[in-house]
């Protein structure tokens, strides 16, 4: 075989995350098990040296990729573009990295040229649910694979089913599984498909290809005053949907520059945390009445979030902005905690365990920091790539899964 390459869904239920002396931790989606950047393991060390944090394996000469590592109990999964042509899914033994099968199907474009510095690759990170791995192509495409074979089930494209056109910056948002369905936010609007037959259930904020088209933000599932819901950020608002039958059940303006809605909305209680590039920071209410759900201004400060969608730990959000500081804030009062003058990169993934935060710069640089709301405390950094790192960080237990624009690689601490 070739060289070796590395999802999931968060149904109203989410995945366990079983300790991991007993059965590996997966990270089977966008933002980890439970979606929100969260991991339940054993304490992490305060260190990210080498001969702590040491490396596993590594598989190089990738093509590039947005998408981040999927990871089973046995396997993982990546994305790349190859030669500007084609979409490639590969899974690697988890153990070895191991190439275990690959599929592909022709999936070039190109996006605006104000865009094109970064790259004209595959960006939406895969969805995995059971033996089933769900992955948005760059031309409006959803297929979905079995995941130990990499046999293609089914194949949804979003532009033939719609007469839509091609999105800007082609599937970006990363679908989201529920208990029936598979929600994602393509052809023009937001749209339900049956997960197993790929097949529409239905079809809600459509604009007939416009900006919701071309939306970055990825869905979330909540429950808000004791209702089921999906929460999506289109490019000009964010709506909660009906699970069932895509009903608008509230919506709220969201505005920023160009529709730049990038983050995905970040749960807090029975509010809803976000910001935008050219706009602002802020966090609303979901309210339930006898005329349905409303939603109320909770509170709101002029920070320009970019792409980097925050952690929460202990009512302080920790924030990457478009000025590259990071941010902590109390999400109860909207006050700012601190601000650190150092300017990081462009982008940030975070995940959080306890009170520690890893933080996956795209200049190959993770920082190992403190959840400390009094003031910013570096634990550690560490050059972990050569080149850059846009793919969201993938954590389980003590393994990380790191995939940079030319590879992956795999990392464990030993204690």
């Amino acid at each position: 075989m070739p060289i070796c390459r590395y999802a999931l869904c968060l149904p109203i239920l989410v995945f366990a995350c079983p300790a991991f002396a007993t059965e590996p931790t997966i990270w089977p989606q966008w933002r980890g098990p439970t979606r929100n950047g969260q991991v339940t393991a054993p304490a992490w060390p305060d260190t990210l040296k080498p001969e702590i944090l040491k490396p596993l394996w590594r598989v190089a000469e990738l093509g590039p990729s947005y998408s981040g590592p999927v990871v089973s109990a046995g396997l993982v999964f990546v994305t790349e573009t190859a030669n500007k042509e084609n979409e490639v899914v590969i899974a690697l033994d988890r153990k070895t990295g191991k190439e275990v099968w690959r599929t592909k199907w022709a999936g070039s474009m190109s996006v605006p040229f104000f865009a094109a510095k970064n790259g004209s690759w595959i960006r939406s990170t895969p969805a995995l649910n059971g033996d089933t791995l769900y992955v948005g192509g760059m031309r409006d495409l959803l297929v979905a694979l079995d995941a130990n074979s990499g046999q293609e089930r089914w194949r949804l494209d979003f532009v033939k089913e719609f007469d839509t056109p091609l999105p800007a910056f082609g599937f970006a948002s990363s679908p989201l599984v529920g208990t029936d369905g598979v929600y994602v936010q393509a052809g023009g609007g937001v749209v339900k498909v049956d997960a197993k037959t790929g097949k529409v259930r239905w079809r809600a904020l459509s604009d007939g290809g416009g900006m919701n088209g071309s939306a970055f933000s990825s869905p979330v599932l909540a429950r808000f005053q004791g209702k089921d819901q999906v929460v999506v950020q289109a490019r000009t608002k964010m709506a909660g949907l009906e699970p069932s039958t895509g009903g608008v059940l509230w919506e709220r303006e969201i505005p920023a520059f160009r529709g730049m809605n990038i983050l995905t909305p970040v749960l807090v209680g029975d509010g809803i945390l976000t910001s935008t590039y050219g706009g602002t920071t802020q966090l609303f209410q979901i309210k339930a009445g006898p005329l349905g759900f409303t939603t109320a201004d909770g509170w709101m400060f002029k920070y320009e979030g970019n792409m980097s969608t925050p952690v929460v730990v202990a009512d302080h959000a920790y924030l990457l902005g478009r000025d590259r500081r990071l941010l902590c804030i109390n999400v109860k009062t909207g006050k700012q905690a601190w601000g650190t003058d150092e300017r990081f990169g462009e982008y940030w993934s975070m995940v959080a365990n306890g009170d520690k935060i890893l933080a996956l710069d795209n200049r190959g640089l993770l920082y190992l920091i403190k959840a400390n709301p009094v003031e910013f405390e570096l634990l550690d950094k560490r050059k972990i790539a050569d080149s850059e790192t846009w793919a969201h960080l993938a954590v389980c237990g003590d393994e990380l899964f790191i995939r940079d624009s030319t590879g992956i690689s795999a990392l464990r601490w030993f204690r």
